[in-house]
């Protein structure tokens, strides 16, 4: 309750803004006052979550609501694909009880990565997941999922040539048991020309022979459907001399404070080479899914026409954000894993037990 009401005062005035406007800045004003109400947001938050006196409380293997405390907010980074990003330092925390999932009551607000704030309306024809956050918990810089019995689940990483180099046998020895590595991405230039990530043959190689499960993403860049077929049929070329247990994923970026060739698709033509990706991979007999989050699901990609298609939602808040259904959840882009150095992507995999 007081997460949507405090998002609703924020955002009320706000209805008919033109919502890529407001993500990709240009407007100095409305940033100075946001930051006003983003305290303000805080602070009623933190009253109204304490007097209601929340904790996270488990017993007999299942997980229920009883009473709590307010853990720290940390605000994690940005899309995590984005080239040649420089990644966060990762912090040590102790394991801390996460809040409750937001309520779902129309209109849905949502923060980005940077901290801005959006209103949209949730679609209740789209596929719900059915993850119970009461049983998510933060221990230090991993989220665990547990005492759920109707899941599951598996830990993973998704790494590039920006990890270098990596050990794979200190990652499975760390307990993690699968990993989406990059295989390819489109420069975000004029040209856009295609890539292979320098590192994927070692990396998928080798994280085979440590015993991960593997998958493999691209950077997509494209601005049109013949380009996202394109950007599939590279994959799947240099794909064919390898075997992976898990999708191929559509990656869609669009580039924030850079002038990008994406800049101007529209909501309808990244649907639309989304589709053309995935249905190119599906013909090759390769399981595909797509790469999102909560702006992508709210404004850029209209997922009634893409719910055949498995999601890896990516979400940095304490608790995912997305009312939507979602296979793979990306938590983080500062992770610290044994075998690797600096910062990696870290992930959950929700399996359903038969």
């Amino acid at each position: 309750m007081s997460y949507m009401f405090a998002c609703d005062k924020l955002n009320k005035n706000n209805r008919n803004n033109k919502k890529a406007e407001k993500f990709f800045g240009g407007q100095k004003q409305r940033n100075k006052m946001r930051k006003k109400h983003i305290v303000l947001l805080c602070s009623t938050c933190f009253l109204l979550l304490s007097a209601a006196g929340c904790s996270l409380q488990s017993d007999s293997g299942t997980c229920s609501m009883e009473a709590t405390e307010v853990p720290d907010s940390r605000k994690l980074q940005s899309d995590p694909h984005i080239p040649d990003d420089a990644q966060g330092q990762n912090t040590k925390e102790e394991s801390v009880p996460l809040l409750t999932e937001p309520e779902r009551n129309e209109p849905f607000c949502f923060v980005d990565a940077w901290g801005e704030w959006f209103e949209t309306t949730i679609d209740p024809s789209l596929k719900q997941h059915t993850y119970d956050w009461n049983c998510l918990e933060r221990n230090g810089d991993e989220i665990t999922y547990e005492k759920d019995p109707r899941y599951v689940i598996k830990k993973g990483i998704d790494v590039s040539h920006h990890q270098d180099n990596i050990d794979w046998e200190k990652v499975r020895a760390a307990g993690y048991e699968f990993a989406f590595i990059r295989i390819a991405y489109r420069g975000y230039g004029e040209e856009g020309s295609l890539n292979l990530d320098r590192e994927y043959e070692t990396n998928l190689t080798n994280a085979k022979a440590a015993g991960m499960q593997t998958g493999v993403y691209v950077f997509s860049q494209a601005v049109s459907e013949s380009e996202a077929i394109e950007e599939a049929q590279f994959v799947l070329h240099h794909l064919k001399n390898y075997s992976i247990d898990l999708p191929i994923v559509y990656d869609p970026e669009q580039i924030r404070d850079q002038k990008a060739r994406t800049d101007h698709v529209t909501r309808e033509q990244f649907t639309k080479n989304a589709v053309a990706f995935c249905e190119e991979v599906k013909a090759a007999g390769y399981q595909p899914m797509i790469y999102s989050n909560m702006y992508w699901e709210a404004f850029l990609l209209d997922f009634k026409q893409l719910q055949e298609y498995s999601v890896w939602y990516a979400d940095y808040e304490i608790i995912p954000q997305t009312p939507y259904a979602f296979e793979f959840l990306q938590y983080s882009e500062s992770g610290c894993v044994d075998g690797i150095e600096g910062p990696v992507d870290l992930n959950l995999w929700f399996i359903p037990r038969e």
